[in-house]
């Protein structure tokens, strides 16, 4: 992710990185100007009545404060999430966070509801089953208007083959379980994946939604979800905001004139945090040169889980030239336990901090203490 300058925010304070990073093996740094900017980003959509970010990508109460600061809500996916929003943000209304559970138990949804908070319904049969518990509610109905996108068929969100949604068959039906609900429909959700580029991702749902809302009186809102794609291998265009903002804009002016709402996650913290590392081995098998650091698949999932490229440099020879293509390895008992593979670097030695970039959202936040190793801490070295 790079700055109003075009050079990344964290080649311009390596020295600041590498002395927080102290004698520590590890750790993740945030850079709460590079959050705030992408917020802005988001927030200065001329279509989008308002942004919710997604508490899942990374929920550090420095980030969550200075999300809240740029004029963000809050979109959380368990009752943990709505509670640290709370402790992180005093202050903050009901009305801020928007609850969308999955297959949840229905306590969860209680739970929400009896705070005030709305929640989002996925399933047309807890409408029908539940009785009583959305009587007099204000809800939003998440409907798989979408299809499927995304960068991995782990992150689409969208389609026969993924499980959130109410899917397009029950569409017609869904009003009268909503009737015998009792509840009132102000709002609908859609969201087909992550990590993709075209608008049409975003217009063609809301193009859905809004066809849809013709039999929900009481719909004002249009929630877009999130997946805004980050640009993070080489070569790769960044999101254009602005064709974005064209697709839309025909939605929040048309009558009846809807609210359009997103819920960025990745979009505003996956720039604005590095995973640092230190070299603890270099090993040779043949032509494979394998640079070990002291943390991996524990810390970061993602280039295990997802196939995600994340960029690696050596922090401590930054200006080296890159002359050995190497596979960057944790810790972890596992052979899928690598953090890049192929990669060009300058020749690395024990004791070395390796940098790996857009790590600050589904990093620290999909961390597990796997092999009982603990995943790296996390440091803000600014705001």
């Amino acid at each position: 992710m790079t700055g109003a300058s075009g050079t990344a925010w964290w080649r311009v304070r390596r020295r600041e990185l590498l002395a927080e990073l102290g004698e520590r093996d590890c750790a993740y740094a945030y850079d709460l100007a590079t959050l705030r900017h992408q917020a802005r980003a988001m927030r200065g959509l001329g279509s989008v009545s308002r942004v919710l970010y997604a508490l899942k990508a990374n929920p550090h109460p420095a980030i969550l404060r200075a999300v809240r600061e740029e004029g963000c809500g809050f979109e959380c996916v368990s009752p943990g999430e709505v509670e640290r929003v709370h402790e992180a943000v005093p202050g903050v209304q009901p009305d801020e966070i928007l609850f969308t559970p999955n297959f949840a138990p229905r306590a969860e949804y209680r739970w929400a509801l009896e705070r005030g908070i709305r929640v989002t319904v996925d399933n047309a049969a807890i409408l029908r089953d539940w009785s009583g518990l959305f009587e007099g509610r204000e809800i939003f109905l998440r409907l798989d208007a979408a299809g499927g996108r995304g960068h991995h068929e782990k992150v689409r969100t969208g389609g026969r083959h993924s499980k959130f949604g109410v899917p397009p068959e029950e569409f017609a039906e869904l009003p009268r379980a909503v009737a015998a609900s009792g509840a009132r429909v102000t709002g609908l959700h859609a969201h087909g994946g992550s990590g993709h580029f075209d608008p049409a991702g975003w217009a063609e749902p809301a193009r859905v939604l809004a066809a849809e809302a013709a039999r929900y009186p009481g719909v004002r809102i249009l929630n877009l979800g999130g997946g805004f794609g980050v640009a993070a291998a080489p070569g790769e265009a960044p999101m254009d905001l602005a064709a974005l903002d064209a697709a839309l804009a025909p939605f929040a002016a048309g009558a009846p004139g809807f609210e359009i709402w997103i819920e960025p996650g990745r979009y505003v913290a996956a720039g604005a945090g590095v995973l640092l590392a230190r070299v603890t081995q270099v090993k040779r098998k043949g032509e494979e040169c394998y640079v070990g650091v002291a943390t991996g698949m524990n810390s970061l999932i993602r280039p295990a889980l997802y196939g995600a490229y994340h960029e690696i440099v050596n922090l401590s020879r930054l200006d080296a030239p890159a002359t050995v293509r190497c596979t960057v390895v944790g810790p972890v008992c596992e052979s899928g336990d690598e953090l890049g593979r192929g990669r060009l670097l300058p020749p690395c030695a024990e004791g070395d901090v390796m940098l790996i970039a857009d790590a600050g959202a589904y990093g620290r936040s999909m961390a597990s203490h796997y092999n009982l190793r603990a995943p790296a801490p996390e440091i803000v070295v600014g705001g």
